[in-house]
């Protein structure tokens, strides 16, 4: 049987991730969301509401953490937890950079199905020119990989 194809390590740096910010990032996602506040889709209601423009929602923001996530964990892997916060807003023309750290990694539990592998934390931090625009932690588990996955013949 195929063990996780990933074997993370306390310490480990997630390969980072740049995303360029666009108008219809930040419009697709909030309307993806059903985030319909004039925010996140007019810029004109955004600057009488005093901001410089348009700005990605959290939802928006937690599904590309999420996105970041298992991407560098593999299709199998399974989100536990996502805690974010967010700091500085994205806008447009901004490029966020998402970068991670493996902060604990716990086998699976005794008497878990063979298919489970560790359960990994990770502090996630996306950063934009104005600083912060996300931190928090990300729990994922890991699982084995399915037949004609991972391992080579």
């Amino acid at each position: 049987m195929a063990g996780p194809a990933l074997t993370p390590r306390e310490g480990d740096e997630l390969p980072p991730l740049r995303i360029p910010v666009t108008r219809t990032l930040i419009v697709s996602g909030a309307l993806a969301s059903r985030d319909f506040q004039d925010v996140h889709h007019d810029a004109e209601a955004a600057r009488e509401k005093g901001s410089p423009d348009i700005f990605m929602n959290i939802l928006t923001t937690n599904g590309l953490v999420g996105r970041y996530i298992t991407t560098w964990a593999g299709p199998r892997a399974v989100l536990r937890k996502v805690a974010i916060r967010l700091g500085a807003p994205n806008y447009p023309g901004d490029t966020m950079a998402l970068s991670g750290r493996v902060t604990a990694v716990t086998p699976p539990p005794a008497g878990a199905p063979g298919s489970e592998g560790a359960t990994v934390e990770v502090a996630v931090r996306g950063a934009n020119r104005l600083g912060a625009h996300v931190t928090g932690t990300v729990t994922v588990t890991l699982l084995a990989a399915g037949p004609g996955e991972g391992e080579a013949a």
